[in-house]
């Protein structure tokens, strides 16, 4: 299901099947998909069909905002199947799964969750069948729901400030934690400190829950050459932190 937002994608699919061809930077970023526009931020907001929810996650994989890579998948993927026979839900569940952390972001993802013993307390053999035969045990989400662009370039969570920007600190506020009351408490992995200060932004708040974010976690992009260094670091803490969630979850 997705969260009293496929309305959102009722308003949009016919303006993507109606697209030439998706491929094209011109044929997504222009006024048709424009969200929000802040020119004194230069920042712009594009909708994109990542609305799909699986209520069924153990785990929720969460990036800063999806980029214009995403946004191209997501939009070829809504265009290839405009004459398939299926659902909206059908639809937008394949644009998660050909979308999500996809490329070698996704190889360094999973070699990292595998190390922290992810696999061993969902009863699977490696966490990429979580982007296979287990898709049921993994929400993928961004805490900015649709593509930022900031300057025209994917927006990294830095600048501007994702918790002091009034525009984008709307968004972090409205989308995940309605994405958070569809689910059972699962197991948040931030991606990065971008994220990560936004999910404690929202702890702080009383929106979500603290004790089930796993801080410390790098961004797995191959760009972030800090990654090993501060993942070798925090293994450790996460590890604990994992046990620990992952016991009080079954005591529950």
């Amino acid at each position: 299901m997705s969260i009293a937002a496929y309305s959102k994608f009722n308003q949009y699919k016919n303006k993507i099947h109606s697209l030439a061809k998706p491929t094209s930077n011109e044929s997504l970023m222009n006024e048709t998909f424009l969200l929000e526009k802040d020119p004194k931020k230069k920042l712009e907001i594009y909708y994109a069909p990542f609305e799909h929810l699986n209520e069924q996650a153990k785990v929720v994989i969460v990036g800063i905002t999806p980029g214009l890579h995403q946004m191209k998948k997501s939009f070829e993927t809504v265009w290839n199947l405009k004459d398939a026979n299926l659902t909206d839900e059908d639809v937008l569940h394949e644009v998660k799964k050909n979308s999500s952390f996809e490329g070698p972001m996704r190889k360094n993802l999973i070699n990292m969750l595998d190390e922290l013993n992810l696999p061993n307390h969902l009863g699977i053999s490696s966490t990429s069948e979580l982007f296979e035969s287990s898709s049921h045990l993994v929400q993928t989400t961004s805490v900015l729901p649709y593509p930022v662009f900031y300057n025209g370039k994917n927006y990294s969570g830095s600048t501007p400030n994702i918790v002091k920007t009034e525009v984008l600190r709307e968004y972090i506020l409205q989308s995940f934690p309605k994405e958070m009351e569809h689910l059972n408490n699962p197991l948040i992995v931030p991606l990065g400190v971008n994220v990560s200060k936004a999910l404690i932004y929202l702890a702080e708040q009383g929106l979500i829950d603290s004790t089930s974010i796993l801080n410390g976690f790098p961004h797995p992009s191959g760009g972030n050459g800090h990654r090993h260094r501060q993942f070798a670091e925090n293994k450790e803490e996460m590890m604990k932190k994992m046990e620990a969630y992952f016991n009080k979850v079954q005591l529950a």
